[in-house]
Formats: C-alpha cells, structure tokens, sequence
C-alpha cells in the first residue's frame, strides 16, 4: 500500500487564471516550545523548502523556517494554465524528510 502524502492540492477555475491551494500536514516545530508532559524542548522539525513546478517546470521556489505554523497552508494563481496541466508540489525539511505530490488541472 502507497505512502499517504502530506499534500494536498486544489485547483480552482477563476476568471483571471487557475488558483491553486495547497494543505501540508506537517509540524513546524521551531525548537523553542516546551513539551507539556516532560518540560523539555520539542527539537526543532519544520519545512526548509518548498518548491511548485508546473508542467515540470519550476515557478517557485521557496526557503521557509520554523516561524511558520502547523500545517502550512499557501495558496497562488497561474495566469497561463490550461485544464490537463500538471502541477508539482514538493518540501523538504530540516530532518531530510520530503514529500511530493502531483496534480492535473481540471
């Protein structure tokens, strides 16, 4: 049985191009939080990079850090995209952990 991934991805028809959201379940521990049962420190665990290609092609690219909360939400339009184009969202993190999901317009 296949992984489940982390991504999710929406595309949405609008009236100047494609908007595209996107949900990932991750938790962008920054390292300073207390873990309430022990007291101790929750190692720091959060996304790092974050890269969108459409049809192979990258069209962002992007470094994050741990100052960005749980399960990071973003969202963008694509003036030129057409229905059967594919969009490619990939992270990576601080703990080499990855993830990548792709998505055919509709």
């Amino acid at each position: 049985m296949a992984k489940k991934s982390s991504i999710k991805i929406r595309s949405k028809r609008l009236h100047d191009g494609i908007q595209i959201r996107t949900l990932i379940a991750h938790p962008m521990e920054n390292g300073r939080n207390l873990d309430q049962l022990n007291g101790e420190l929750i190692p720091a665990h959060f996304i790092q990079e974050i890269t969108v290609k459409h049809n192979d092609r990258v069209i962002i690219s992007g470094n994050l850090g741990g100052g960005i909360a749980k399960d990071p939400f973003f969202t963008f339009l694509l003036k030129e995209a057409q229905s059967g184009d594919k969009i490619t969202i990939s992270w990576l993190d601080n703990q080499q952990l990855s993830d990548s999901k792709d998505h055919f317009i509709k």
